[in-house]
């Protein structure tokens, strides 16, 4: 209880660990953001600012509670679990698998539709300018058969026959690279798929983590629902709130979870669930941030 937060709406300042800003009306995201924020502006000309502790994964998820909130509980639950310290048994293998995918790099797909383009233009251009060369041999050889002279068309075959080392030179880059691109498709089609089955384990892996973190917790939680003030009305599916503690309504859900963890930025409220503040403060064992419900 000894992490006093100050928050600034305007020329206003108040401090403690249960403020009441409900009557300054500041709106409850930007609360939330100013709590988050680490840069955010903290001198007194600002028009919102909080100075807090830094707010931790657990925030994310009931940092702000609202009549209008969603809340993934089971999720929400299992932050409050790593908040509280809870490690689980496949922990080295997430670290293990998030490494792996962070090294995986995907290269761009090349374009093998324009490489296969290039190859088919330079192939055409060598056929080309072999039926050319083959024209003017043949023109060249019957003109000496004649006895007529060749020069000029001599020159027109060596023009051509250079021209023809140059295609065909082209053709040869042409090739080597569709080859390339060929291989850097393979690489890149090999890395997706590995990435994908990293992606895969990586999920499986979360899901275990999280049932195992819900389950070390679980009956906390169920016992801050039932603590939790005002009536815990059932869940959007109509399951009863006294069967199953997660079928219950998102603020009582985000209310418990916050219970449960251990929350050093403050709690964001924008609920009629409390007396006042402190009230809340003292149930969530939290720093406390009202704000109006209409904000």
């Amino acid at each position: 209880m000894s992490d006093a937060v100050t928050v600034r709406v305007g020329d206003e300042r108040r401090r403690g660990h249960a403020v009441d800003c409900s009557d300054l009306l500041p709106a409850a995201d930007r609360v939330v953001a100013a709590v988050r924020d680490e840069t955010a502006d903290r001198s007194d000309s600002a028009p919102l600012s909080v100075t807090c502790p830094t707010a931790g994964p657990v925030h994310d998820h009931v940092g702000l509670v609202s009549p209008s909130m969603t809340l993934r509980t089971r999720t929400a639950l299992a932050a409050a679990a790593r908040s509280r310290g809870v490690g689980t048994p496949v922990d080295d293998g997430l670290a293990a698998a998030r490494a792996a995918l962070a090294d995986v790099q995907v290269p761009a797909t090349p374009d093998l539709e324009r490489a296969r383009r290039r190859l088919a233009g330079t192939e055409s251009a060598v056929d080309e300018c072999r039926e050319r060369v083959a024209t003017l041999r043949g023109r060249i050889q019957a003109r000496r058969e004649d006895g007529r002279e060749t020069t000029g068309l001599e020159g027109e075959l060596a023009e051509a026959t250079a021209e023809l080392s140059e295609h065909e030179t082209e053709r040869a880059a042409a090739r080597e690279a569709l080859s390339m691109a060929r291989r850097e498709a393979r690489a890149s089609r090999d890395a997706r798929e590995r990435r994908r089955r990293l992606e895969d384990r990586l999920a499986n892996l979360k899901r275990t983590a999280r049932d195992h973190l819900v389950e070390a917790v679980r009956d906390r939680y169920a016992a801050a629902v039932t603590a939790a003030p005002g009536e815990a009305r059932p869940a959007d599916d109509g399951s009863p709130a006294d069967a199953d503690p997660f079928a219950v309504d998102d603020v009582t859900a985000a209310l418990a979870v916050a219970r449960v963890a251990d929350v050093r930025a403050p709690v964001v409220l924008a609920c009629d669930r409390f007396a006042d503040p402190a009230a809340a403060a003292a149930w969530l064992d939290a720093p406390v941030i009202r704000v109006s419900p209409s904000a």
